[in-house]
């Protein structure tokens, strides 16, 4: 609980994935990958319940001998390749009242600390937000990208007078890192959506930005958290609307 307000933390974690198959309890650095998600949301000091969402039992299995709760099995229409986080969220709420909030933590980002979880919560209703997301600055800035046509002609993507400034000129731009996304709870079941006109970002290092849609993702994932015992990088959050 932060201020009063009682926080719902959801972990989904879904059996069926064509990237990288059975990716949520594929071992990382020693552990199944959901795992390093479960540890950092259980340091929390501001989460009330913590649930693992999930249609596999075999999941629901490994996620409760780690210690996680699953209050029921998701149904299997929300386990389909096309069903979104919102939609498995929705159905959540649904099922559980009392809480003002409700927290999505993917272990697809295996890499966010509680630093960052509580931080997005403590941002979100410090600013009386309705809505929150964990992002990182793009390492690639838009506004020096090309569409390719047919014939192979280029075209800017966006069209501005940063296309022939330097890279310390150009302002700077974020996309969501999946890492945490944060709704009050009354708003989300009304809209379906963790994003709004006034969304606020939670801003994350892409040192613990990675999300893992490949093998190649894995294995970086599996070197960074061997890492992490050494060395483990300050967040230094700030607040930007998306």
């Amino acid at each position: 609980m932060f201020q009063n307000r009682k926080i719902l933390a959801v972990i989904p974690a879904r059996g069926g994935s064509k990237g990288v198959p059975r990716k949520n309890i594929r071992p990382v650095a020693d552990k199944p990958l959901l795992a390093w998600t479960a540890e950092e949301a259980r340091k929390s000091r501001f989460i009330d319940r913590l649930i693992l969402s999930s249609d596999d039992l075999q999941i629901i299995d490994a996620g409760k001998s780690m210690g996680l709760d699953a209050p029921f099995v998701r149904p299997r229409r929300l386990g389909l390749d096309h069903i979104t986080s919102e939609q498995v969220v929705h159905d959540i709420l649904q099922r559980m009242s009392g809480y003002d909030y409700v927290l999505v933590l993917q272990p697809t980002t295996p890499l966010r600390s509680v630093e960052d979880i509580d931080g997005c919560i403590r941002l979100c209703i410090e600013r009386s937000s309705k809505t929150c997301v964990t992002v990182t600055q793009c390492e690639h800035t838009p506004y020096w990208m090309y569409n390719l046509d047919e014939s192979d002609t280029i075209s800017p993507l966006i069209q501005s007078e940063y296309l022939t400034k330097r890279r310390q000129e150009i302002p700077p731009v974020y996309m969501p890192n999946g890492a945490v996304f944060m709704a009050e709870t009354s708003h989300f079941l009304k809209t379906q959506s963790f994003h709004t006109k006034q969304t606020l970002a939670y801003v994350m290092p892409r040192s613990r930005s990675l999300d893992i849609d490949t093998e190649d993702d894995l294995i970086m994932a599996d070197l960074l958290l061997r890492r992490r015992a050494e060395y483990r990088p300050e967040a230094t959050p700030k607040a930007v609307t998306t």
